[in-house]
């Protein structure tokens, strides 16, 4: 049979000490109260170690009043050491999928208290108790699948794409998700796309050259390879000065099929290497129109003299009109957006030399897909061109 042993609380507790006090005497005491004098013992001599702390029921720690204000600090430092130390040991699950949150803390039941760890790392206790009965659903495992392929589709494009070329990428991947859902997830996973950082105009149109008229008109669809190629300047800020870059980029296939860093402006830093490589790396035909904006690096004579001698045609947008020049200017926005770090901090000469490489030849030119393209790479562009036609570029 179980034996019940009946339960006093505080009050009762207290009045007890304090009559033993009175009357000076445990036993008469006990005798008075109807209760056994080891008790009545037992609970003088808490009160002495604890006073008015000593009664406060299971689960509370006993703390004598005079040390209270001690043992609360003592007990918010412990809190705090422990908070830190399963802080550190969840950390490379933290800002992942709940489920590996939850391995985390099943792997730890006999170190810290599950109701402990699922505080400080915010997920539901209720949550966690379900997933270890039921483990995860298809529906979940879904969901987190298409979580880690989103993350690394977005650190693949090198953090920006915003959420129109990820949902296009996620398509190919075989997910039918809308934009809406993409954006949502990109919140909830904290894939912000990099912002472009202000740069300030490189053009000056005010000198003597002949500056041609504008035969484009903002016609950019155009028919063939190498039938327009459109340049432009833009300068880059360093640690140590200004960097010069001079791109020219094919309007058929949107591929940058020139281009030159340098430290000056003068022509032969900027638009005469950059035409060169374009002329070494594409067969451009007779009577290629070159588009530019009125800037004296594209005017002067010994430019004029080279175009000339490529039998190519001369065409610059209107004054002060950048939208003349929208596929180069695209270009550039998109350049800029990249070429930052996460703390915000210029590039040294040398690192940003090898971040343009970086971006023009080993991303813009071969990974990245374009709406002009019908969000093909220019990769994928050329050799479907070339199986439809059989022609070299």
């Amino acid at each position: 049979m179980e034996v019940r042993y009946k339960k006093y609380d505080s009050v009762f507790k207290e009045n007890a000490v304090q009559l033993s006090i009175e009357k000076n005497s445990i036993k008469k005491t006990a005798q008075e109260l109807g209760i056994r004098a080891n008790l009545v013992s037992r609970w003088r001599k808490e009160f002495q170690n604890f006073g008015r702390g000593s009664f406060r029921g299971s689960g509370y720690d006993r703390v004598h009043p005079d040390n209270q204000r001690m043992f609360d600090l003592e007990k918010k430092s412990k809190e705090t050491e422990l908070r830190y130390e399963i802080l550190k040991n969840a950390s490379p699950y933290l800002y992942r999928e709940d489920v590996l949150v939850y391995q985390f803390i099943k792997e730890n039941e006999n170190r810290y208290s599950i109701l402990k760890m699922c505080e400080v790392l915010e997920t539901g206790y209720g949550r966690y108790h379900r997933w270890k009965k039921s483990g995860t659903s298809k529906k979940q495992q879904q969901i987190t699948l298409f979580k880690e392929d989103l993350k690394s589709v977005f650190m693949q494009f090198k953090r920006h794409y915003g959420r129109n070329r990820l949902t296009k990428e996620m398509h190919k991947l075989g997910y039918t998700l809308c934009k809406e859902q993409v954006s949502f997830y990109m919140r909830k996973l904290g894939l912000r796309r990099i912002k472009k950082r202000k740069f300030k105009p490189t053009t000056n149109s005010k000198h003597q050259y002949y500056t041609a008229p504008n035969i484009l008109s903002r016609n950019f669809k155009v028919q063939r390879h190498s039938q327009v190629w459109a340049s432009d300047i833009t300068y880059l800020q360093t640690t140590k000065g200004f960097l010069y870059l001079t791109i020219i980029i094919d309007l058929y296939d949107r591929k940058i099929v020139g281009w030159n860093l340098g430290s000056r402006l003068a022509c032969a830093h900027t638009t005469l290497p950059a035409l060169n490589m374009a002329v070494a790396k594409r067969n451009a035909s007779l009577g290629l129109l070159f588009h530019s904006d009125r800037g004296v690096q594209y005017a002067n004579r010994a430019f004029s003299q080279k175009l000339l001698s490529c039998q190519f045609i001369k065409s610059m947008s209107n004054k002060g009109c950048s939208c003349d020049n929208a596929v180069s200017e695209s270009f550039f926005s998109s350049l800029k957006r990249e070429l930052t770090d996460r703390n915000n901090n210029l590039f040294t000469r040398r690192r940003m030399k090898k971040e343009i490489y970086d971006f023009i030849e080993n991303w813009y030119n071969t990974k990245r897909i374009h709406t002009a393209l019908e969000n093909k790479t220019i990769e994928q562009f050329n050799k479907q061109y070339y199986l439809e036609t059989g022609l070299k570029i």
